[in-house]
């Protein structure tokens, strides 16, 4: 065994490779110039696909090593745990490079075990040194990377019909509120790897009920009435909850895909609680349903042409979905193309479309304090995109730092350059704060501009918050490779923003003893005077959601519960309802 590590390191200095043998790579280490990621972005990105467990087609190829049925399954399975969320469903590069066989047969064999086993100075993990991947494994993958990618199946309207539930019918439903709960105050918590989300009395910190939804739900949407709580797993399911119902629960559902992340609801005065919409990975394409049963009324692919190079793309996954609050439209983000796409909802059989040109590769945002222009990442590009809603055209493009992953972003008044939108990053420790009122005497100088740039704990970070009451802006940093960050959040005076930050001990106050204890997505209560943080840890060991007072920065409360299973995203009720962040 000794003997054949020395062979590979060798092989790898021959191929320029050795420098990435040694452990991770630090969240805040500089970018590659070729573009791909941090170890930090492929810990974020590289998450198992639902697609692992989905049937697909092996397609002999007569010049790629040979592999056995039993040998091409388990390379697929590896493939869509850990790959695929860079390289793509079809290898065709994505974040990552291709990956097809045009690529990998010329290189062999021998040097794509090199490949995978020890990575590479341009982002690609070192899954062999680093134990994730056995060398039994990583010989597998070096042969299986130069099969033919199997295509996993399509999902239509039989498909999607198929999977719709309608549990409780619109018609036998409450027609008011049947429950004591200060609904505006509960939160949707995301019990990630146990298929279910919390709802959590904001007043009482109890839980009220344990929903079974799709598995590692990514995003929680209210109805612009508040009534109905939307949910997206990562399979693509789909579950309505009904919060007037005696106790809260799911009324419908739907699966619209096999892979997915985003979902929405008509929020146009006039369309209140009509429609719905959810994107999905795989397929690549957005589905619109009716908004109080699920039922699927119309499906879009997103296949197209990049920004950039103008080259057709296979697969063109749908990011954030968001309502417009001015017009009857969603605002539907095309990752891997880069555009952004406003669909006018108001007739469904016959959609209308503006397809806007930003960059690649988009992924999170949200609204400006107006809720007029749209702030979305190109987190591989760098750069923010802002869309104006309502002349329906891209306003800018703003150089931000590496990775921009905002959430939502933050809202607020700088003492300086007025209201403007703040971003943190995965790739390095900055958070950029880009000024948001353009048509304003005093402010509008400093419009669609990075007017500043603070420094915070370190890379890695995944949420950024503040409210229009406090005074104060939180960063999380979960996917920080050093505990001491990743279990603590950044606090900053909105009013004294050269002071620097605060470090607020989430995980310390938590006492749960062991465990990973990431520190994720701060979220504020209705009154905005509360700020809520999930402990995440591992499905074995306790988790727990922990309350703190914003006021004066002190520890409020600990929920801890046998049930609160990996929590991660939550979503205040109201604050979701009205965009509030």
């Amino acid at each position: 065994m000794k003997s054949g590590r020395l062979e590979w390191v060798a092989l790898a200095a021959f191929l320029g490779m050795a420098a990435v043998t040694v452990g991770y790579v630090q969240a805040d280490d500089k970018r590659s110039d070729d573009g791909h990621m941090t170890e930090t972005e492929m810990q974020y990105q590289a998450g198992g696909s639902p697609l692992a467990e989905e049937k697909m087609h092996q397609d002999v190829n007569p010049l790629a090593p040979k592999m056995t049925e039993e040998e091409f399954e388990r390379g697929r399975q590896i493939y869509f745990e850990r790959c695929a969320g860079c390289h793509g469903v079809l290898r065709k590069g994505a974040t990552g490079k291709a990956l097809t066989p045009d690529v990998t047969i010329p290189r062999g064999t021998d040097y794509l075990k090199v490949f995978i086993g020890y990575g590479s100075p341009a982002g690609m993990p070192n899954w062999g040194t680093s134990g994730e991947l056995s060398e039994a494994d990583v010989d597998l993958m070096a042969r299986y990377v130069q099969q033919t990618p199997p295509t996993p199946p399509e999902f239509g309207m039989r498909d999607m019909k198929a999977t719709w539930k309608v549990i409780v019918p619109p018609e036998q439903r409450p027609r008011k509120k049947m429950n004591n709960f200060n609904i505006a105050n509960i939160f949707s918590t995301t019990l990630r790897d146990s298929g279910e989300v919390a709802l959590i009395d904001g007043d009482s910190k109890k839980i009220i009920n344990i929903v079974k939804t799709g598995y590692a739900v990514h995003i929680s949407r209210t109805s612009a009435s508040g009534r109905y709580l939307y949910v997206i797993g990562r399979d693509g399911k789909v579950n309505l909850i009904d919060l007037w119902m005696p106790m809260p629960d799911n009324v419908a559902e739907i699966r619209i895909g096999l892979e997915a992340r985003s979902v929405d609801t008509s929020k146009y005065k006039g369309y209140e609680d009509r429609l719905a919409i959810a994107g999905a990975y795989w397929p690549p394409q957005y589905v619109i349903m009716k908004g109080d049963t699920l039922e699927p009324l119309r499906i879009v692919s997103t296949r197209g042409m990049t920004v950039d190079e103008q080259e057709f793309h296979p697969e063109p996954r749908v990011a954030a979905i968001v309502a417009s609050h001015h017009k009857p439209e969603f605002v539907v983000n095309v990752k891997e193309t880069g555009k952004v796409l406003l669909v006018d909802y108001r007739n469904v059989d016959a959609l209308k479309t503006v397809e806007i040109g930003a960059a690649p590769f988009l992924h999170d945002g949200g609204w400006d304090a107006s809720k007029r222009y749209f702030l979305v990442a190109a987190n591989q590009s760098n750069k923010i995109a802002v869309v104006d809603s309502v002349d329906g055209k891209l306003a800018a493009l703003v150089d931000v730092g590496k990775i921009p992953h905002p959430g939502r972003g933050a809202n607020f008044v700088h003492p300086k350059y007025g209201p403007v939108w703040a971003t943190g990053h995965l790739g390095d420790e900055t958070i950029a704060l880009i000024g948001t009122a353009p048509k304003d005497k005093k402010y509008g100088k400093y419009a669609w501009k990075m007017v500043e740039v603070l420094k915070g704990q370190g890379g890695g970070s995944l949420f950024i918050k503040t409210h229009p009451k406090s005074k104060h802006l939180y960063v999380d940093t979960p996917l920080h490779p050093d505990p001491a960050i990743s279990q603590s959040v950044a606090v900053y005076d909105i009013n004294n923003l050269d002071k620097g930050y605060r470090v607020l001990p989430i995980g310390e106050w938590a006492d749960v003893g062991e465990g990973a204890k990431r520190i994720v997505q701060p979220e504020y209560n209705r009154a905005g005077d509360e700020v809520w943080f999930s402990v995440w840890s591992a499905k074995n060991q306790q988790s727990a959601v922990v309350v703190i007072d914003d006021r004066t920065l002190t520890l409020k409360a600990v929920i801890k519960d046998p049930r609160l299973i990996t929590p991660t995203g939550k979503f205040n009720i109201h604050n979701t309802q009205h965009d509030v962040y």
